[in-house]
């Protein structure tokens, strides 16, 4: 089961960088975000999802 959650947080944490690097924001704040969901994988996710850079279409 933990293999399968990994798997999921992996994807979604793949995901958020993409999206984080197709965005608007300054080079600067898409290199911030995506070390932030490197280094904190599921916190940085949420906070990604609610706070990141693109976060107003949500």
């Amino acid at each position: 089961m933990e293999g399968l959650l990994g798997l999921l947080i992996l994807i979604a944490d793949i995901y958020a960088i993409i999206k984080i690097l197709q965005s608007s924001a300054t080079g600067l704040k898409k290199l911030l975000w995506i070390i932030i969901i490197l280094v904190l994988p599921v916190i940085g996710l949420i906070i990604w999802f609610f706070a990141g850079p693109g976060g107003k279409g949500r």
